[in-house]
């Protein structure tokens, strides 16, 4: 058997390709270095522009919080005034906030001369005083200097948490003390605009690079234009954190598995830096070097005419028989051998490939292993374009819910089993990418598809997916009535109005519980609770159709009735509401009942299908219904 070397000797001229090896290497290079500076120029450039676009949402973060101190100072002074003018408003918790609605503000709290709460627009906060909590707190210097009006930063509110800027001032006679509260929604907006994962979220220069912004003291990724990183530790997915503070002038380093080339530069606690894959960034040198190999060889083609005709005798037909083989083993026939016996060369060629694919089977066998140790179950699969074979490891059929002879079978079939996936991916997991629900679990389904061979993940992801359906629903749901709370409602209708063919005839009600105070006030809070729970049960019996119900906070509540095919019917649901307004008793004790009263608007979804914009005239109806209400009552 002879050997290649033998076989070629003599009719290569090894000048000539040292030669030519040498220049190619050469002009790589200075590509290389050329594309580096040009990508460090790049992302030093868009990199400014990052800070400069966090410099300027810091300035309007500024104004705008000074603008709202001012308005907030302002409207505490004007209700002062109104207050002043006509004390007996006091008296009456709907015309408070009737004027606090008018001024624009969410809250309105009167405290006496002793820094109690005596009345308000939330008679749940009634008796709370400035030491009830660090944020009530912050106005207590007012008792001591009846001069001081205070103005407090955006802060988490003593009752409910929520954030809220809160503006106190005495009144003229120094008699009480007037609080008001709003709510800084554009504060908060221009407050995410500053946020570096809003600025990634937004910046998108060009796909070939990735921007990351990584906190220097924990090495967190607070910000990226890969949405998968954000609160990712920066080293987890490749990165030196050494590296990212020692060199500002460039390096290569393996981010997510694949080499890339990282420029990064501090700004303020941040290292704030530019990735580009190499493959991307020298995909030009390739074509560079190409075009000068095709130049170099020109001059060496006839010297290699000769040598040619044994290439293609002993060398080329066989490395031909070996890429088929080898194409055949990386579509998945792992049961190819490779046996070519031409020269020694070959022959241990052939040796060394199946030895691979010996070694790729036995991994197999090991992965199954490995994976059966650790706390998921996951499996995985994968397939070629040029064969019918599907390789799994052992857990994958226990995932995807199949007998391992069901599996055996399809693993023969592969588009039998892709169709049995498609089948999977029917039924996926509402507001949730990737994963699918078969039976009483959820499984997560990741391929990567790669020249023409599919590889797949399959995770059993059922104990997450449960823990965090229960943390949602115990966070959704109000405690007292058992409906949705405020964000339950906002996140289920949102869902609802993006898809508004699927409505059909709908109305949104506003109700209002009448009389709740005098409950309270004759036979207790506990009772009162027991009032609204029996309002939340009038609610949820009424609708034919699809229906949500929610408590918006106090004695407010919200029914959306969607999903009828007809208006008449919706329209007698709505009277069937209309007519429980006051003749349905309420047991709130044994022996002891009450006549159950609410106030309801109520306005039809239209075409538009702007929720707020219904909701805002539902909820002037309710008050309209209010108002008439209360004079047929008194009357």
């Amino acid at each position: 058997m002879k050997k290649l070397k033998t076989i070629i000797n003599g009719y290569m001229y090894r000048i000539t390709s040292i030669l030519i090896v040498v220049v190619l290497i050469m002009l790589a290079l200075v590509q290389i270095l050329t594309e580096q500076r040009r990508s460090y120029e790049e992302s030093k450039r868009n990199i400014s522009q990052i800070e400069i676009l966090l410099e300027e949402n810091q300035q309007e973060l500024e104004t705008i919080q000074e603008q709202y101190k001012q308005t907030c100072l302002y409207n505490a002074e004007l209700v002062a005034k109104i207050i002043e003018g006509d004390p007996e408003i006091l008296e009456d918790i709907e015309k408070l906030r009737y004027i606090a609605k008018a001024v624009e503000i969410d809250e309105i709290h009167i405290f006496d001369i002793t820094g109690r709460l005596i009345k308000g627009t939330n008679p749940e906060y009634y008796n709370m005083t400035f030491d009830s909590g660090e944020q009530i707190s912050f106005f207590k210097p007012m008792l001591s200097d009846k001069n001081l009006k205070l103005v407090q930063e955006i802060t988490p509110n003593t009752s409910a948490g929520k954030p809220i800027q809160y503006a106190a001032v005495w009144s003229e006679h120094k008699e009480f003390i007037v609080q008001v509260g709003i709510e800084p929604v554009n504060v908060m907006k221009v407050t995410e605009k500053n946020e570096l994962s809003y600025i990634f979220s937004i910046f998108r220069v060009s796909q070939e690079a990735s921007y990351y912004a990584i906190n220097a003291e924990t090495g967190e990724i607070v910000g990226s234009t890969e949405m998968d990183a954000l609160g990712v530790n920066a080293e987890e997915i490749g990165f030196d954190m050494k590296t990212v503070k020692g060199d500002s002038d460039g390096f290569h380093m393996k981010i997510n598995d694949k080499l890339s080339f990282c420029v990064f530069q501090k700004s303020g606690d941040n290292y704030i830096g530019c990735v580009v894959e190499a493959d991307v960034l020298y995909e030009r040198v390739p074509v560079t070097v190409l075009w000068s190999f095709i130049s170099l060889i020109v001059v060496t083609v006839l010297l290699a005419t000769s040598v040619v005709l044994y290439m293609n005798r002993f060398v080329v037909s066989k490395i031909g028989e070996v890429n088929d083989k080898l194409k055949s083993i990386a579509d998945g026939n792992l049961d190819e051998s490779v046996e070519i016996e031409s020269s020694l060369e070959f022959a241990e060629l052939s040796k060394y490939v199946n030895s691979m694919v010996k070694s790729l089977v036995d991994n197999n066998k090991k992965m199954s292993y490995a994976l059966s140790k650790t706390n998921m179950h996951i499996g995985t699969y994968e397939y070629g374009c040029n064969t019918l074979k599907v390789n799994y490891t052992e857990y994958t059929p226990k995932i995807l819910g199949l007998e391992p002879e069901q599996m055996e079978k399809l693993a023969t079939k592969q588009m039998e089993f892709v169709k049995f996936l498609d089948g999977l991916k029917k039924n996926p997991l509402s507001g949730e990418y990737g994963i699918y629900i078969i039976a009483d679990r959820y499984i997560k389904l990741e391929e990567i598809s790669e020249s023409g061979s599919v590889f797949g993940v399959a995770i059993d992801v059922t104990n997450e997916i449960n823990k965090r359906l229960k943390i949602e629903k115990e966070r959704d749901i109000d405690t007292l009535t058992g409906l949705y709370n405020r964000r339950g409602l906002d996140a289920r209708i949102t869902k609802l109005f993006e898809h508004p063919n699927t409505l059909g005839h709908s109305a949104i009600m506003m109700v209002d519980a009448d009389g709740l105070k005098g409950i309270n006030d004759t036979y207790g809070h506990e009772k009162g609770d027991i009032y609204l729970q029996n309002i939340a049960k009038i609610l949820s019996s009424v609708g034919a159709k699809e229906q949500l119900a929610a408590r918006q906070g106090g004695d407010e509540f919200v029914l959306f009735l969607y999903g009828y095919e007809d208006e008449k019917l919706l329209m007698e649901d709505i009277d069937k509401l209309k007519g429980m307004q006051s003749g349905i008793t309420s047991e709130l004790s044994e022996g002891l009942e009450v006549n159950v009263r609410f106030s309801l608007g109520y306005s039809i979804v239209d075409s538009t299908g702007d929720f707020q914009e219904l909701l805002k005239e539902a909820d002037e109806k309710m008050y309209q219904n209010k108002v008439e209400r209360k004079k047929k009552f008194n009357n």
